[in-house]
């Protein structure tokens, strides 16, 4: 039946009659894949904003904008056909002439008009709760939560000595992904079989070392440090106590030649030498912890090629033409920037000079190195040991120094075991003797990869070991006044005579107490000075 304005309000009213189908898309679970659509389409408008306005980059922010939420889009879409797929199938087995142009919503049903109210509250709080949701990944990807705590808890070692160094207010993220999604892909891609490792109990003890699919350093390092403008010298000072009864002082103090790696900064020498904007430096390792060089090429500014090889150890040229040689950079010499392992020595070294030990405690550096450079198959016997240890010592060799200085010998204990607990990891057979750090060389080869005096170039060549190459002597306290007062090579507090040729730490050895080549006996105690005068 009509009206007189020719509306139709007989039964068949909201029936489809035209010539052609109304859309199968017109279904309830497609409309909640469209909603789905909207909801990840808006997370990914919000997010390329963000991208577009930060200041810095987020290396997770990509991974989020071009494919996670993307991929949620894709399941909104993949939602809406499979709901046009059922509308299909419901269609055929309807009577011809029953088809809906749209679903029947008849607000005038209490209860059709509740439900239609309740999905639209529900589509506004989930699509801004999506948007909101992906900020707040946004902001939680980019933690050192995240990297350190949520996701790796395998990285333990890492971690901890990370919030004790250097860089603990830079991102994890930021030196091991960078910016932009496709480093954020490639590292994770790479980093595939960890998740297999870490998940079936599979993974390596400890946690190989360097990261041979790191970013380069020029795309991280250099965000912060600028290459140009690295020159001058630096003073250094080293504080060293010995294994003596008084714990003695040994001060030194060099100026570290830094160098520089612009011609418009200054001159190109030093250190930084080897990050000259002009040279390049090339080298090919034999192991896989970057410890073992036998070959160096070098291009200079004016692009001279001097290749250098071990003599000791010479690679075939077979082997060399088979190599990916590795261009020098940053991480090379500071491969450890933000996950230092300080051996017992130097740890110690360190809480002695900041006032943490007390140094008027007997034996204290002697005894602490030995606590701490233990063989323990736990962090919890270790810090057993160390407690027992210290206290035994003092109790049953200085009964005075034990009941007089009691609050000493707790803290020198609750120090000790903050250290180990810091540096060393026995369940991940992590410390500083599975992660060496090159930038230096007394507690190991570092410099003397190749500055060792060994590498020659076919004409003879050789690469330096000369030590005012790198630093210069300006006090050493164990040396007489006299000699203070010059400016040279560094010169050794003892008279070495024909071990004076020998690497630092074949001496050295930051486990342990230094052990005299030959058996003293009973003036073992004595001063280096009392025998070895300058």
């Amino acid at each position: 039946m009509e009206n007189e304005e020719g509306a139709n309000t007989g039964p068949t009213s909201g029936l489809f009659t035209g010539s052609q189908s109304p859309s199968l898309l017109r279904n309830y679970l497609s409309f909640i894949g469209t909603a789905i659509v909207f909801a990840s389409l808006a997370s990914v408008i919000l997010l390329f904003f963000m991208e577009m306005t930060s200041s810095g980059d987020n290396p997770y922010v990509g991974i989020l904008t071009y494919i996670i939420f993307p991929s949620i889009l894709i399941f909104g879409l993949m939602v809406m056909a499979f709901g046009a797929l059922i509308e299909r199938r419901r269609r055929r087995r309807s009577t011809p002439g029953e088809v809906l142009a749209y679903p029947k919503l008849d607000l005038n049903d209490p209860s059709t008009r509740r439900r239609f109210l309740l999905f639209l509250v529900l589509a506004f709080f989930f699509i801004s709760a999506s948007a909101f949701g992906s900020y707040r990944a946004f902001e939680f990807t980019e933690s050192v939560t995240f990297c350190g705590e949520t996701c790796h808890t395998v990285m333990k070692p890492e971690f901890t000595a990370y919030l004790a160094g250097a860089h603990a207010r830079v991102r994890c993220v930021d030196c091991h992904v960078g910016g932009g999604a496709d480093w954020y892909v490639r590292s994770k891609l790479t980093g595939a079989y960890q998740l297999y490792s870490v998940t079936f109990n599979k993974y390596s003890r400890p946690i190989g070392s360097p990261v041979h699919n790191l970013r380069p350093a020029p795309e991280t390092c250099e965000q912060c440090h600028w290459p140009e403008k690295f020159f001058g010298m630096q003073m250094k000072v080293f504080n060293r106590y010995g294994n003596d009864e008084k714990n003695s002082l040994h001060q030194t103090k060099m100026l570290l030649n830094v160098g520089g790696g612009s011609p418009s900064s200054g001159q190109v020498t030093g250190i930084h030498w080897h990050m000259s904007i002009a040279n390049e430096v090339s080298y090919i390792a034999t192991d896989a912890r970057r410890q073992e060089i036998p070959w160096v090429r070098i291009k200079d500014m004016y692009g001279s090629i001097t290749e250098y090889s071990d003599r000791r150890n010479p690679l075939s040229n077979e082997t060399i033409a088979s190599a990916k040689p590795r261009k020098m950079d940053c991480v090379d010499c500071h491969n450890r920037p933000a996950h230092v392992y300080l051996p017992p020595d130097m740890a110690i070294d360190q809480a002695l000079s900041a006032n943490k030990l007390d140094v008027s405690l007997p034996y204290l550096k002697k005894q602490a190195v030995e606590l701490l450079s233990g063989e323990y198959d736990t962090t919890p016997a270790a810090v057993s040991a160390i407690e027992s240890g210290l206290r035994g010592f003092y109790q049953t060799g200085y009964p005075d120094v034990y009941s007089q200085k009691q609050d000493s010998i707790i803290a020198a204990v609750t120090e000790l075991q903050r250290i180990f607990q810091t540096y060393n990891f026995p369940e991940m057979k992590t410390n500083w003797r599975s992660h060496p750090n090159n930038a230096g060389h007394m507690n190991s080869a570092g410099c003397f990869r190749c500055h060792d005096g060994e590498h020659f170039s076919s004409s003879g060549k050789m690469i330096r070991n000369d030590c005012n190459l790198c630093h210069t002597t300006l006090y050493d306290s164990a040396a007489r006044p006299e000699m203070n007062m010059q400016i040279g090579s560094f010169i050794h507090p003892v008279d070495l005579g024909g071990l004076a040729n020998r690497q630092c730490s074949s001496c050295h050895q930051p486990d342990r107490p230094f052990v005299h080549p030959i058996n003293l006996g009973d003036i073992s105690r004595f001063q280096c000075a009392e025998c070895h005068p300058r």
